[in-house]
C-alpha cells in the first residue's frame, strides 16, 4: 500500500527489516518492547479489544461514532492502512500528526535496541505509547491477526472483548476449520471480562462459548442473547431489556446491519444513551467498504457516463459473499448492469472468492493487477473464475477496466471496484480528497 508520510519512510523500512528470520507464535517480543516503554498497555484508557475475521473494522467504526456522539475522547487503533500509515493510530478523533509518528517511531526503535521483531509488533507498541500518554475516555483496538499471540493482546484487562464475524482467512496462520480459527480469535477473552460475539457459522459459537466458560467471561451471543434486523426503513436491536428502534446505518450492505448491532451491544455495555448510539450509526464511516466514490478522477469518470462507483476491500469468500448481497440489493433496485472489477493477493481463496459472487450472475467481471509484490496476475485469476462457472475479461489496470466498462453502449452501470485492500488503497491514493482522514 503506498505510503505518503514520506519523512517517516526511512523509519518504517528499518522497522521491517527487524523482521524475524523465524516466527514464533508467542508474545514475548512485545511483552519484552513494551516492558522497556514501561508498559504502556498498562495505562490506557478503558480498552474495547476487537477480533474477528470480517468486520472487525466497521464495527469499530460504529463503536466510534457513538462513543463520539456522546461526548467522550476515543482513541482508535487498525490496521492495515489504505493509503497513509498514521490511518492506524487516531488519537482524540485525529489522525496521529506526521511529527507526532516521527517521535514515537524513533522512541520504539531506540527501545527495540535493533532486536528481531515485528512490523506489527513494534508499530503497536508505538500506538499503545501513544495511547498511554494522551488522556482519553475510551480505547477502540483492532486485532491484526488472530487474537491469541496478536500483538495487541498484551492488553490484559479490556472493558469488553469483542469477536466479530470468524471465517476462513489466513489458513496457514490461524488452522483450517472455523472452529480452529475461532479458538485464536477467543484468544483475547480474558478472566472475569465480559465478551460480546457476533452470530457465528460452523462450531465457531461453540468454541467462543467454551472459551467464555472456562475464563468465567460473561458472553453475550447475537440470535441468542440480542439480535437486529431490519425493519420501516431501519434498524431494530433487541436484547434482554427490550427493542430499540434505530435509524438506518451509514455503512451500506445488509452485512453492515450485524456490525451495528454487534456496536450498539458494546455501546449499550458501557452504557451509552440511545441517543448516541442512533446518531453514531448515521454519522460513522470506514473507507473501502461499499463506499460510494464521489471525488477523484475515476468518479469524474463514471460520472460523466452516468455510473455509479464503489469501492470494497472484500478479500475472503464470506466477506465477497456480503458483497454479493449489497450487489443483489443492486438489482433489486433498478436494471443497470453490474460489473465487477476485481484483483487479489495470491495467498487468498480465489475460487472461494468467485464462487461466493456466482450467485449475483448476470454481471460482467474484468480482472486486474496493481502494485503489490503478492498480486495474483489476472490471467490466473480468469483460471480460478472460469472454474468457478465466471467468465472474465482482464485489463492492466483499474484505469483501463474502467474505460472498457465505461465505453460500452446501453445503460449506466453500477461499478463495483473490490478484493485487495491493496487495490482499494491505491484506487483512495489517486485522489487526496478521497483518503481516509
Amino acid at each position: 500500500m503506498t505510503d505518503h508520510l514520506r519523512a517517516h519512510d526511512a523509519a518504517l523500512e528499518r522497522l521491517r527489516a527487524l523482521h524475524p528470520l523465524k516466527i514464533d507464535l508467542s508474545l514475548d517480543r512485545m511483552e519484552r518492547l513494551c516492558a522497556v516503554l514501561k508498559r504502556p498497555q498498562c495505562r490506557l484508557p478503558p480498552v474495547i479489544h476487537v477480533a474477528g475475521t470480517n468486520g472487525k473494522g466497521s464495527t469499530i467504526a460504529f463503536l466510534r461514532a457513538m462513543a463520539e456522539a456522546a461526548g467522550l475522547r476515543v482513541h482508535v487503533f487498525t490496521s492495515p492502512h489504505l493509503v497513509r500509515f498514521a490511518e492506524r493510530i487516531r488519537l482524540v478523533g485525529t489522525l496521529i500528526s506526521e511529527d507526532h509518528l516521527g517521535d514515537l517511531l524513533g522512541r520504539v526503535e531506540a527501545a527495540n535496541g535493533g532486536e528481531p521483531i515485528t512490523f506489527f509488533e513494534i508499530t503497536t507498541a508505538a500506538a499503545l505509547l501513544a495511547f498511554a500518554e494522551t488522556p482519553a475516555d475510551l480505547c477502540l483496538v483492532e486485532v491484526g491477526l488472530g487474537g491469541r499471540y496478536d500483538a495487541t493482546n498484551v492488553i490484559e484487562r479490556p472493558a469488553v472483548s469483542v469477536i466479530a464475524p470468524v471465517a476462513l482467512d489466513h489458513c496457514e496462520f490461524l488452522g483450517d476449520t472455523t472452529g480452529q480459527i475461532a479458538g485464536e480469535k477467543a484468544g483475547i477473552i480474558k478472566i472475569g471480562v465480559p465478551c460480546i460475539s457476533a452470530r457465528q457459522t460452523g462450531d465457531a459459537s461453540i468454541v467462543i462459548n467454551s472459551v467464555a466458560e472456562r475464563a468465567g467471561s460473561p458472553l453475550s451471543l447475537a440470535g441468542r442473547d440480542f439480535d437486529t434486523w431490519p425493519e420501516h426503513g431501519g434498524i431494530r436491536f433487541q436484547d434482554h431489556t427490550g427493542i430499540l428502534c434505530l435509524p438506518s446505518a451509514r455503512l451500506t450492505g445488509a452485512h453492515q446491519i450485524g456490525n451495528a448491532g454487534l456496536a450498539v451491544a458494546a455501546a449499550r455495555m458501557l452504557e451509552l444513551s440511545d441517543a448516541s448510539i442512533a446518531e453514531g450509526l448515521g454519522n460513522a464511516t470506514w473507507p473501502a467498504r461499499m463506499q460510494r466514490l464521489t471525488t477523484g478522477s475515476l468518479a469524474k469518470r463514471a460520472t460523466a457516463r452516468g455510473a455509479d462507483l464503489w469501492l470494497d476491500g472484500g478479500h475472503n469468500p464470506h466477506a465477497m459473499a456480503a458483497v454479493a448481497r449489497a450487489l443483489a440489493d443492486f438489482r433489486n433496485q433498478d436494471s443497470q448492469p453490474i460489473v465487477v472489477v476485481l484483483g487479489l493477493l495470491a495467498n487468498k481463496d480465489a475460487k472461494g472468492v468467485f464462487a461466493s459472487l456466482r450467485p449475483v450472475l448476470p454481471f460482467r467481471l474484468i480482472l486486474v493487477g496493481f502494485e503489490a509484490d503478492a498480486a495474483t496476475d489476472p490471467a490466473m485469476l480468469a483460471k480460478s473464475a472460469r472454474e468457478a462457472g465466471l467468465n472474465a475479461e482482464i485489463a492492466h489496470d483499474v484505469s483501463a477496466a474502467l474505460d472498457v466498462t465505461l465505453a460500452k453502449e446501453g445503460p449506466p452501470p453500477h461499478v463495483l471496484i473490490c478484493g485487495s485492500l491493496y487495490l482499494a488503497g491505491e484506487v483512495l491514493a489517486m485522489n487526496p480528497e478521497s483518503w481516509p482522514r
